[in-house]
């Protein structure tokens, strides 16, 4: 099983380096960093049509919209 590093056990792992393998290490890291971060993110999902084929009238959106503002406004707020 693999161990999993922290942050700050990598911080301290690096700070061991000489400062030419630190500079090293930045040089083999960035261009990682950079295509991950270039990535194109994955398209979202449409959210049109999401409540399409439910049974919700406006009697149900009325009634739980009473509901929510029965007790509104409240004395101890």
């Amino acid at each position: 099983m693999e161990k999993v590093v922290t942050l700050e056990e990598a911080i301290e792992l690096v700070k061991q380096l000489s400062l030419v393998d630190q500079v090293r290490l930045i040089e083999q890291i960035a261009p990682q960093i950079e295509r991950e971060l270039t990535m194109q993110p994955k398209p979202r999902q449409s959210l049109r049509g999401l409540w399409r084929g439910s049974n919700t009238t406006e009697s149900d959106i009325s009634e739980v919209r009473q509901e929510m503002w029965e007790k509104f406004p409240r004395e101890d707020v």
